[in-house]
């Protein structure tokens, strides 16, 4: 005959607590120990992707220069937007929007740039976001430009990216255009473009430097000094000093104009900063690769 096993409680194996507690304990030190090497990772992804911005941003402005004989210029001023000569975009001198706004047809924004000014002005371009800072983002304010665009709220696409520089000595120029041959240190040895520093807690709302976006002319939303030291994102309240920076730990991307990438360490020297910032003054500073 078949015996039936009596239905016996202490039979039954389970987990006990401490056992419980054991696993939650390793689940939790090998999670700890994972996320470092993601978020690392994802960093890593995310400078590549930037670097690769920074680079195709160099392209532009070099077949701009091929196509136009110069660079794009650092447009006019602030409150001065995109302008359009018989519904075509002016060019050079007579541009007053940025340099962001004049590369567009070489970054394949040319629907964009020929839409008019507030399609312009609000349309994010994927290219001049860093995405370890922030995804393609715009704010909206009421019309601040001269002449107005709308007379009421306007939106405008933000960028992540600025020229060089603000102190009037680096290939992108206020009014005026630069040509290769004015770059007499050296176009690998000359910034161009570069990260620009944030405060990261007003990401999305109106301040100084962050506020009219790509097609802002020459101002802090598109254009940095090199006389003063680079340094990362800040948290706090309202914009810091008008420099390069961003959120990549140790260091931030640059694009020379020879339209090479390079990273520059937030501990540069601010003397041999400023020479790479400054076209003309007879300091070849060569970074290496």
């Amino acid at each position: 005959m078949r015996r039936v096993r009596p239905n016996n409680s202490q039979d039954r194996r389970g987990f006990t607590l401490i056992e419980l507690l054991v696993v939650i304990a390793v689940m939790s030190l090998l999670v700890a120990l994972l996320l470092p090497a993601v978020q690392r990772a994802r960093e890593a992804a995310n400078r590549v992707a930037c670097r690769n911005n920074l680079k195709q941003i160099a392209l532009a402005c070099h077949n701009h220069h091929d196509v136009l004989l110069y660079f794009p210029t650092g447009g006019w001023e602030w409150w001065t937007p995109p302008n359009y000569v018989n519904g075509a975009p002016a060019v050079g001198s007579d541009q007053q929007g940025g340099w962001g706004f004049q590369i567009l047809p070489y970054i394949e924004g040319n629907v964009v740039w020929q839409a008019g000014q507030v399609i312009a002005i609000g349309t994010p371009n994927p290219m001049f976001f860093c995405p370890t800072r922030r995804a393609p983002q715009t704010i909206t304010f009421i019309d601040q430009y001269t002449p107005p665009v709308t007379g009421t709220e306007l939106t405008h696409a933000m960028c992540d990216y600025a020229g060089s520089n603000l102190d009037g000595t680096g290939t992108i120029k206020q009014f005026f255009p630069n040509r290769i041959a004015d770059i007499t240190d050296g176009t690998s040895n000359t910034l161009l473009i570069s990260e620009k520093r944030l405060n990261v807690a007003e990401l999305g709302q109106w301040q100084a430097d962050d506020n009219e976006g790509y097609t802002c002319g020459f101002d802090h939303d598109t254009m940095r000094l090199t006389s003063q030291r680079p340094a990362p994102d800040f948290r706090g309240q309202g914009p810091g000093p008008p420099i390069f920076g961003s959120s990549h730990p140790g260091a931030f991307n640059a694009a020379f104009a020879d339209g090479s990438v390079r990273s520059i360490s937030y501990s540069i020297n601010t003397t041999v900063f400023g020479y790479l910032g400054n076209k003309a003054d007879g300091q070849a500073i060569n970074l290496g690769p």
